[in-house]
């Protein structure tokens, strides 16, 4: 009998010997970040090579991050799943968490941009992420116990449910009633003189279309993105949020409905509908970094708004260091033009709701973060702490997209380069004894929005560089535009006076303004709904340290111009800081009026933290279906597995001998 016992003895320890050498070999590579992490990274990279389509981006990374927490709760006694629903267990949890959302992730990402412009690059990258992690992504059957099946269900639960979410996703999300109602404009020939209805969004004709993600789309312009996306599955928004109006056949659902935008045609709007465009032209003419004005760009002087206003003059201290800012006084042209083209589309072009994920996976890094959910209760493991984040901010800016565009769609509302030109077509409304008056033309402001006479154009007038020919015509103090771009690694456009017929938003002639309406912004709503999710992930309204910084090197930033001509720091102490900065930051690129920005923000404002309350309930386990229940060791150990069983059957026949 000893001899049996130290036979069976034996075996258990070259047992031991074997499942340590085989753990150590098929283990998955160390890496600095989470796997969660890893994959987001994967996924925001494969946005920067797509379309650039913030509602469907804002949809690729909600559903990758459920599908990754869906991963990870099934781990959890405790934990709600919100789609997919399978309890698991497994000897190593943390191993088979692992495995299990990067093969849902994996399977997921490789559907939803098959085919995307920058598929060869993306679907390389996502197959050498899992060969990296020592994953078999030949691996796709659905049945089993292991977590790579897990895995993959959960990327099928994903795409069935994408393809009746109400995006369109079959049809490549392309509109089924919308139509514009307004004739296109041709930006490159002045003015606008096919539009009908100068409260409607107005498409644009180009020769070529080249998106913020630098894809060229030939002969035109996109459509309306995303009218229609009102009827899009939610996260967290409610019926009692929402308002149903028809038109044209079809439904259209506003959540947080923030009602009509100025109207240039009735008695309550021309004045908000002018002024809100007029402060576009002004802004527009900020945007010379050598007209001498210097401004501090630090938190000392700028920051700490009031909810939907523009009012803060920045903060006395640093809370966390309780020392002041340092100021940052850079000229003020190069900072309004690194505020455009940085909260453009994010630095990349991972659109609106990736970049505030590269922001919250910046504020992750930070070395004085501590990953408490809320600032408090115990400190989470990095993966616990990035599926919690993922979920959260994904359903907020997947909800923002919802609420934002159904607003867009229902409203349909004008975009600055139609409604400049447009008014400037009429003429000036400021004096009714002057030349070109029309009560819908723009009104006159002394140095921005100014008449052309023959006395200005005449030798030393300020318009004299006009010509004759440009009498009676409005002139504005504006960017001037493209075409004063040869080069753009040597040239900036400047601001001058322009004939208000040819403004330009602070874009490139290929891509000129987003192709969608503008009420409401959704940069603001996007942001400021991000800022309250951030602002209650960590516990803290303030940034890490109470400072958080982007770089835009000198003259090795912009893109379309030279510059800036100085090295700029975007600094915020608040998320809501960086939130209002990006709101601020459409105005001076020409892309929204502040109508179509505090309604955002408002609304931003109320579903960050309704999102986030509605990720807490999956947390804690208030919310989440029903689950089946399977037993789900880790992959590594399916040979083990039957070692073990042949081990233990060898011992038993031994003993019984």
């Amino acid at each position: 009998m000893k001899q049996c016992s130290g036979s069976l003895r034996r075996s258990w320890r070259a047992l031991f010997v074997l499942i340590v050498w085989v753990v150590a070999a098929s283990a998955p590579a160390a890496a600095q970040h989470s796997v969660a992490r890893q994959w987001n990274d994967e996924v925001l990279d494969a946005i920067r090579g797509d379309f650039a389509r913030p509602t469907v981006h804002a949809r690729n990374l909600y559903h990758t991050s459920v599908a990754m927490w869906d991963a990870w709760a099934a781990y959890d006694a405790v934990a709600g799943t919100v789609l997919h629903h399978e309890n698991a267990s497994a000897a190593d949890v943390a191993a088979a968490r692992n495995e299990a959302i990067s093969f849902a992730v994996y399977r997921l990402a490789s559907w939803r941009f098959a085919n995307s412009p920058g598929a060869a690059t993306t679907l390389q990258s996502l197959d050498d992420k899992m060969d990296e992690l020592g994953y078999d992504r030949t691996f796709v059957s659905t049945a089993g116990d292991s977590p790579a099946a897990l895995g993959n269900r959960i990327a099928a639960t994903f795409i069935d449910h994408g393809l009746g979410d109400g995006a369109n996703e079959a049809g490549d999300y392309v509109n089924q009633f919308y139509e514009p109602v307004n004739e296109p404009l041709l930006p490159e020939l002045p003015g606008n003189p096919d539009i009908t209805d100068p409260n409607r969004w107005q498409p644009l004709a180009l020769d070529f279309f080249i998106d913020q993600g630098g894809n060229i789309i030939i002969g035109g312009f996109p459509e309306f993105l995303s009218p229609e996306w009102g009827i899009v599955t939610p996260f967290s928004l409610s019926q009692e949020d929402f308002t149903v109006y028809h038109r044209d056949g079809f439904d259209y659902w506003v959540f947080h409905d923030p009602g009509p935008p100025p109207y240039i045609d009735t008695t309550e709007g021309p004045d908000l509908y002018k002024s809100g465009f007029e402060q576009v032209v002004e802004w527009s003419g900020y945007l010379d970094p050598t007209d001498g004005v210097m401004i501090d760009i630090s938190p000392a002087s700028l920051g700490d708004n009031t909810l939907g206003t523009n009012d803060g003059d920045g903060y006395d201290i640093n809370p966390v260091t309780g020392l002041p800012y340092t100021p940052e006084v850079v000229p003020a042209g190069d900072y309004y033009r690194v505020l455009a083209e940085f909260w453009a589309d994010g630095p990349d072009s991972e659109t609106p709701p990736g970049h505030w994920f590269t922001l919250a996976n910046y504020v992750s890094d930070h070395p004085l973060v501590v990953k408490q959910l809320g600032g408090v209760g115990p400190v989470l493991d990095d993966l616990e702490w990035d599926v919690k984040v993922y979920l959260a901010l994904g359903g907020a800016m997947h909800d923002v997209a919802i609420a934002a565009w159904g607003v867009k769609g229902w409203y349909d509302y004008i975009r600055p380069v139609s409604a400049i030109r447009y008014m400037c077509d009429n003429g000036q409304s400021s004096d009714p004894m002057a030349a070109s008056f029309h009560p819908q033309g723009i009104n006159l402001y002394p140095g921005y929005i100014e008449l052309v006479t023959p006395a200005t154009v005449g030798p030393g007038g300020i318009h004299e560089h006009l010509g004759a020919g440009s009498v009676d015509k409005i002139a504005l103090n504006a960017w001037r535009g493209p075409e004063y771009i040869v080069d753009p690694d040597v040239d900036a456009a400047g601001v001058g006076w322009i004939l208000c017929e040819n403004w330009w938003p602070y874009q490139r002639p290929t891509f000129v303004t987003p192709p969608f309406a503008g009420y409401v912004s959704g940069h603001s709503t996007y942001s400021r709904a991000a800022a309250e999710v951030m602002t209650r992930l960590t516990g803290d309204e303030y940034f890490p340290g109470g400072l958080g910084t982007f770089d835009a090197p000198q003259n090795d930033f912009l893109v379309f111009e030279e510059g800036p001509s100085v090295d700029i720091q975007l600094q915020w102490a608040k998320y809501a800081d960086a939130a209002d900065e990006c709101s601020l930051s459409r105005i001076y690129g020409g892309i929204h009026p502040t109508a179509d920005d505090i309604p955002g923000r408002l609304m931003g404002y109320e579903i960050g933290p309704d999102a986030y309350d509605h990720a807490v309930r999956y947390f804690t386990g208030e919310l989440g279906g029903a689950r089946l229940s399977i037993e789900i060791p880790t992959a590594s150990t399916w040979g083990l597995l039957a070692l073990v069983l042949g081990i233990l059957a060898a011992g038993v026949r031994r003993l019984r001998r």
